[in-house]
């Protein structure tokens, strides 16, 4: 296991992230902290989850197994705040109240006094954003949080923020949380461009789009009604991980290129994504040590230049304007220039 710097920071984390969101879904305890030991015993330091999953069951059964072993010290916990946790009005958001409240029972559920990375969990346009550095620049102060992330934010949102903290002397995001894969790829449009510029690292979720990448679906196998991939409850929104021709293009491509190499299609969708800049640590799940297993054969290796290339160009998204206009400008410089 590698380990990558966390944006700018001096923290390092591995290469690989294990989000435990199945934790009290579909994983009970002792699957769990198997997982867990797997883990941390193949070099894993980076652990996130978050304080709405599950109503706060993922956090406990993680805290749980914090108090049972040694080396707290030694891992990376990172947790959110913004979704739901009640049925109270100050119960979501991201107010000082609800995000000091939801902290404090982070902080209980989990058995720990600290936080390492402590992310807003998504964009509250009801709360103003300086309320809500604010508070988490306060609680770096006070020691209860080391660093603070976003995730689900714009590229504007996010560059807002930091410049916001850099004018009123508050502690920056130093890392933020986004959906990305080989299905899902908007984010390169300006929110990696921005991390990039602004020295913010990337932690990208889903790399698996939900399933979709681990090579089970196919044209003629299509997912079943309950799997994760086929609930409509949860994925409707996301068009772009439906079943589509260019889904099909991409899962064709990586099933070819991962039996060339000798790996299955999980493994070569998250090493792709390792291998795109600004990206520090992908988060996967897994509901059994079986899967963990597989995600964990993702590292150690790299995916030559070609297949990344076969990759990207076969998930490639044409670009709307303005972009397209200013990389199609941009190209006719460089020609002119070279």
């Amino acid at each position: 296991m590698d380990y990558r710097f966390l944006g700018k920071t001096g923290l390092r984390v591995s290469e690989v992230a294990l989000g435990v969101q199945t934790f009290g879904w579909c994983t009970e305890e002792a699957e769990a902290f198997a997982i867990l030991d797997r883990f941390v015993a193949a070099g894993g330091n980076f652990l996130d989850v978050a304080d709405s999953y599950n109503k706060g069951q993922s956090e406990a059964m993680l805290g749980k197994w914090l108090a049972s072993r040694k080396g707290r010290s030694k891992l990376v916990l990172a947790t959110k705040v913004y979704f739901p946790v009640g049925e109270g009005p100050n119960d979501t958001g991201l107010s000082r109240k609800h995000i000091l409240d939801s902290l404090h029972e982070s902080l209980r559920r989990l058995q720990t006094d600290y936080i390492d990375l402590y992310q807003v969990h998504c964009w509250d346009g009801a709360t103003p954003l300086e309320e809500t550095l604010d508070t988490l620049d306060t609680l770096v102060r006070a020691g209860k949080v080391r660093y603070v992330g976003v995730s689900n934010f714009t590229a504007s949102q996010l560059v807002k923020a930091i410049y916001l903290c850099r004018l009123h002397g508050w502690e920056e995001p130093v890392s933020t949380q986004m959906e990305y894969s080989l299905l899902v790829r908007t984010v390169e449009w300006e929110v990696l461009p921005s991390c990039r510029a602004e020295g913010v690292g990337f932690l990208p979720w889903s790399p698996l789009a939900g399933g979709w990448l681990t090579g089970k679906y196919r044209r003629d196998r299509a997912p079943a009604p309950d799997s994760r991939a086929g609930r409509r409850d949860r994925w409707e929104d996301l068009p772009e991980q439906r079943a589509s021709e260019r889904t099909w293009r991409i899962i064709e491509a990586l099933v070819e290129v991962a039996a060339q190499r000798g790996k299955t299609p999980a493994q070569v969708a998250i090493n792709w994504l390792l291998r795109q800049p600004g990206v520090v640590a992908p988060i996967f799940g897994a509901r059994t040590v079986a899967q963990l297993e597989e995600n964990l054969g993702s590292v150690g290796w790299q995916l030559e230049p070609a297949e990344v290339e076969r990759l990207s160009q076969a998930s490639a998204i044409p670009l709307p304007y303005p972009y397209d206009f200013i990389a199609r400008y941009a190209r006719k410089r460089e020609g002119a220039v070279g």
